[in-house]
């Protein structure tokens, strides 16, 4: 038995290659009362996720960018449907989805898969790669005929991933691998199901600096081969410009800017992607303090780190970034901004009251 490529000839019809739609997607977690608040009969909750709206599409990259807390893996979460959603739309190739277990869920999986951040956590540590990769193929229906098929399909998904010869690596625990090597195990685990799109929740975070290329190199060659859709989680925006074809920037639950990588990293619109831009290590510019006004340095006093992202139990009003924005206007602390377009390149948007026609008259 061999695992077959996933190609666009064998995959459903989907105008521009769509594969996975959110659409004003929102999730909230509620918060448990203690204290006065048992008295209270207004719900507390913490706006995780609210109104995001992202499209995957076959042999493209979409990398979502922003601190912690901002709501990146909610979002992939919710796209997994491991989350139940508060509000919005998921839709698989064009049909809208929601799933809550059983045999729904399990065809959902075959179609959407999840790549955790840490890969020795999703790794059961008692079970060989043998085990995990086999019940993987068995779940999903591929793994063959008799005894050799499924050892013909272990072989060659740990070939995709580049741990070969595979029984170096078939009967060994996850213990007994490094970080890289037990992340492309994740990946092949991923890939049992053949999915039409990935869900990589900050898949090199935590590993070693001298290997993340390396696994953003596979996926990326899995992406080429395979003609995945990948969804690339990150708070390293400059890893966004190298892997990602396009990247979208969350704060505090919200989308804020998107666009074309190369536009979104080197002519960012949103001071929040400019704040973001600025915080990652310039080695040409370390120690320098007479940096020119506007190329987003440390010397820059436009982006100032004005503090703490805020609560999303209370969120503020109007723009979230507004109380650390060093541009924010009256009209930005009470009034939400929608997506606004550029115009510097095509599909580039912000949401920011700066690029509005009546705030620039």
């Amino acid at each position: 038995m061999t695992i077959t490529n996933h190609t666009p000839a064998t995959a459903p019809s989907v105008p521009d290659g769509v594969v996975l739609e959110a659409d004003g997607l929102t999730k909230h977690f509620p918060v448990p009362k203690r204290g006065r608040a048992l008295l209270s009969r207004t719900p507390s909750v913490v706006h995780a996720v609210d109104d995001v709206t992202l499209t995957l599409r076959r042999g493209r990259v979409t990398a979502l960018v922003g601190e912690s807390g901002s709501g990146k893996s909610t979002v992939a979460r919710l796209l997994a449907q491991l989350y139940p959603r508060t509000g919005g739309d998921i839709r698989l190739h064009g049909a809208s989805t929601a799933v809550r277990g059983g045999r729904a869920f399990r065809r959902y999986a075959r179609k959407v898969q999840m790549i955790f951040q840490d890969p020795f956590g999703s790794l059961n540590p008692v079970h060989t790669v043998r085990y995990h990769l086999s019940r993987a193929l068995k779940v999903h229906g591929r793994a063959g005929s008799g005894k050799d098929g499924l050892e013909a399909a272990l072989q060659e998904l740990l070939g995709r991933v580049h741990l070969t010869p595979a029984d170096n690596y078939l009967d060994k625990y996850p213990h007994e691998l490094s970080g890289g090597q037990r992340q492309r195990v994740a990946i092949a685990r991923a890939l049992a199901a053949d999915p039409d799109a990935l869900l990589a929740d900050e898949p090199v975070s935590m590993l070693d600096v001298s290997i993340r290329l390396g696994i953003l190199n596979l996926l990326r060659d899995l992406k080429e081969r395979l003609d995945l859709a990948i969804l690339y989680i990150t708070h390293d925006i400059a890893s966004a410009r190298y892997f990602a074809d396009e990247t979208m920037v969350m704060y505090a639950g919200r989308m804020v800017e998107g666009g074309d990588s190369e536009t979104v990293t080197q002519a960012p619109a949103h001071p929040y992607t400019r704040l973001l831009i600025s915080s990652a290590p310039d080695p040409d510019h370390i120690g320098t303090a007479d940096r020119e006004p506007g190329t987003g340095g440390a010397g820059d006093g436009e982006e100032e780190d004005g503090g703490e992202p805020p609560s999303l139990i209370v969120p503020p009003a109007g723009c979230r970034f507004n109380p650390r924005c060093p541009m924010a206007m009256e009209r930005c602390r009470v009034e939400l901004p929608p997506r606004i377009e550029i115009g510097d390149a095509p599909g580039h948007w912000a949401a920011c009251w700066l690029y509005d026609e009546e705030t620039a008259k």
